[in-house]
């Protein structure tokens, strides 16, 4: 474990931050307003829902894949080319999906063949965007000092988060004058994003100077932050994707208020993130700490919504699971920069951020079979699976004091 330059760091954290987290923001908002957006779009272009759920699953995939690569690239080419090119790549293959979008209805595509084109747009916008949170957290290794990193990183989470809460809204209200008009819009916004970059990331930064070979997927140091990363996004994504059926289910609720509920939750979890991320700029808390409260919180939360039995209930749960995975989220690639040298921080960001990807994928396959068992499965697994982590970043936390 290394930290930069002490004279360095403050200034180059300074100098980045903000463009990170505007890249963070648009990025998220775009993300965020093609899911609004894409269940009437496939209406109008006569595709099923499964078609929907592929194409998002692909792009899932793409995004796990490519990030070590991107982030192991990194390493040896330099943050500021790959970084620039992952996001210049996501905005010109959102806005390449957009056209294709706008000419499948133009020319009334074949399902099939609409599918195909959306699936290679979403492959290709994962492929790309897979870059800008590993780079990003890259960055913030290389030019923040190890006990200040999980401060700068939860800034860029929270920039994210927000963009959780706009992306979906913003899209609804452009979404009144045309369905594609949200793509185009939110395709264009990442580009402020780029030119604040270009002007603000250095050349080099300390982790360019020192190649060497990516330590490997099962390297020690890694296992801790890619466990806890796994985890914590494996439980975020069942509650995703068994909340609407919960609340049908256990709430009573009929479809139209079960979506309401749903999207409520959904909302309530994206506020708790901000607000979490933001308070935690000012903890002056290790990584191991950070993820032990965190998780301990939001199993606690996740054990709550186990039993709720109101809408009010839900979102109060939903809230509290929020707020503990607002800590462990950020903390997490903290933990992974605080325990690899300068020229591996690109590589242990992109190993994390694999694992947390793992974790999207596997997570809703694993809440939907626990749902058919009964609707509080879900939820108690992700709280068993929390609570363990708490109690081993906790161990590990004492191990190192």
């Amino acid at each position: 474990m290394t930290e930069p330059t002490p004279g360095q760091a403050p200034a180059a954290s300074r100098a980045t931050l903000v463009p990170l987290m505007l890249a963070a923001f648009t990025g998220t908002v775009g993300i965020m307003a093609f899911v609004a957006v894409a269940g009437p779009l496939a209406h109008v272009l006569s595709l099923e829902p499964w078609h929907l759920g592929v194409a998002m699953a692909i792009a899932g995939v793409a995004w796990m894949v490519m990030a070590r690569v991107w982030g192991v690239r990194s390493d040896r080419a330099g943050r500021r080319p790959v970084l620039l090119l992952g996001l210049a790549g996501f905005c010109l293959s959102y806005l390449a999906l957009a056209l294709f979008i706008e000419a499948a209805r133009h020319f009334a595509l074949p399902a099939a063949a609409t599918f195909a084109g959306i699936a290679i747009g979403r492959a290709a916008m994962g492929t790309f965007y897979a870059a800008v949170p590993v780079v990003a957290g890259a960055v913030v290794a290389d030019t923040v000092r190890p006990e200040g990193r999980a401060k700068s990183m939860a800034a860029i989470g929270a920039a994210s988060s927000a963009g959780l809460v706009v992306g979906p809204g913003f899209a609804g209200l452009l979404a009144g004058w045309s369905l594609q008009l949200p793509l185009y819009v939110t395709a264009a916004l990442p580009l402020f994003a780029l030119a604040l970059l270009w002007v603000a990331l250095p050349a080099e930064t300390p982790g360019d100077a020192r190649p060497r070979p990516a330590p490997r997927l099962s390297d020690p140091r890694l296992r801790p932050a890619m466990v806890f990363g796994f985890l914590a996004a494996f439980a975020v994504a069942i509650a995703q994707v068994v909340v609407g059926f919960f609340a049908i289910d256990r709430l009573g609720l009929d479809p139209a208020a079960a979506a309401a509920a749903a999207g409520t939750a959904l909302a309530v979890v994206g506020l708790a993130l901000v607000t979490t991320q933001t308070l935690m700029q000012k903890l002056d808390w290790s990584p191991l700490r950070l993820v032990a409260t965190g998780a301990a919180l939001a199993a606690a939360g996740f054990a709550a919504t186990a039993a709720a039995t109101t809408p009010f209930m839900l979102w109060a749960a939903y809230g509290f699971a929020a707020a503990g995975m607002g800590m462990v989220y950020p903390a997490v690639p903290a933990l992974a920069a605080n325990s690899v040298d300068p020229g591996e921080q690109g590589a242990a960001a992109g190993s994390v951020a694999m694992a947390q990807g793992l974790g999207i994928v596997i997570g809703p396959l694993a809440g939907t079979a626990l749902y058919a068992l009964f609707p509080a499965a879900p939820y108690l697994a992700s709280a068993l699976a929390l609570g363990g982590g708490a109690l081993a970043a906790l161990r590990l936390a004492l191990r190192r004091a």
